[in-house]
Formats: structure tokens, C-alpha cells, sequence
């Protein structure tokens, strides 16, 4: 069983309760638009971090990150791009790798608007984790964990850290 925090588009911004909420999982994955390697390495101090890189990334970061990350969590294929799309609107990027070998599991972030959609005509999971950052045009700021146990994703939680502009 590996418990997992999935958040994307902090732009440079971190909290005291992302961080707590990082230090309850297994592992970290990140949906790009870290923004500073400030975000990277607090998150690295606390668990394993997995992510792909952002539109906002800079050179140190797209050097650390890959644009498409494909692995295995358990029994699970995951599939992560930041600019991705969502089922029926996927990115050609999206569309390619999916084409190629569909995952479980799809993760994007860019959108800033929280997505957990099922497609079945490629049979996965798209997660999209919404902002935990302040920049962008959300209201409000989220992230999700979920488990995955064997080829099993479940006990999937959103988490509203708050308005965008609530200082910490």
C-alpha cells in the first residue's frame, strides 16, 4: 500500500500545510509549474518526490524533471504530463502517449481546475489536481491523496487548503 500526495502549480508557493500533508504519504508527485527549486527541495526533504515539468519551469528544473513521466506505482501504470488535457480534450502530446500504451492512471495539472474523470474508451483514470499555489486564476487552492494498493486506486481525497489569498 503506498499512500500518495499529488499537487500541481504551486508556482513557487509553499505552506506549513502542504508540507504537513506531504509528511503523512508515502510519496509526493508533482503535475508541474514547481516554479522554484526552493518548492522542489523542501518537498524532497520530507518523501520521495516523482513529478514532470511546467510551461513556468525554468532550465535547473526541466534539468531534474522530464516532460512526460511514465512509471509504475505497485501494480500501476502512471502517465504524467503537465499540459495534458482531460479525457475527450487531451493534448496531442496526451493523445500520442496514451495511444502508445493507455496507463491506469493520467495525471495533468496547467488547468488550475480539479478533475477526476474516468475514461472509458482508453479504460483510465485521469486525475488533474487542481492549484496549490496563489498564482492563477483559481479561487481555491487544492490537492488530492489517494492510496494505491496492488493494481487497486482508491480512498481518493480532495483537499481544499483554502482561498488563494488566505495567508498562513
Amino acid at each position: 500500500m503506498t499512500r500518495i500526495l499529488l499537487l500541481s502549480d504551486t508556482h513557487s508557493y509553499m505552506d506549513e500545510r502542504i508540507l504537513e500533508y506531504a509528511g503523512q504519504a508515502d510519496e509526493i508527485w508533482h503535475g508541474g509549474d514547481f516554479g522554484s527549486m526552493e518548492v522542489v527541495e523542501q518537498l524532497e526533504q520530507i518523501k520521495p518526490l516523482k513529478g514532470v515539468y511546467g510551461n513556468i519551469d525554468d532550465a535547473k528544473i526541466r534539468s531534474g524533471f522530464p516532460e512526460v513521466s511514465r512509471f509504475t506505482c505497485e501494480e500501476v501504470e502512471v502517465l504524467m504530463i503537465h499540459i495534458g488535457g482531460y479525457p475527450g480534450k487531451y493534448t496531442p502530446l496526451a493523445k500520442a502517449e496514451i495511444a502508445d500504451k493507455a496507463p491506469k492512471l493520467f495525471i495533468s495539472g496547467h488547468s488550475h481546475i480539479l478533475k477526476v474523470m474516468h475514461d472509458q474508451k482508453n479504460s483510465l483514470l485521469h486525475l488533474n489536481p487542481g492549484a496549490c499555489g496563489k498564482q492563477g486564476w483559481h479561487k481555491m487552492r487544492t490537492m488530492m491523496r489517494f492510496v494505491i494498493d496492488g493494481s487497486e486506486i482508491r480512498d481518493l481525497e480532495v483537499i481544499e487548503l483554502g482561498p488563494k489569498s488566505y495567508n498562513v
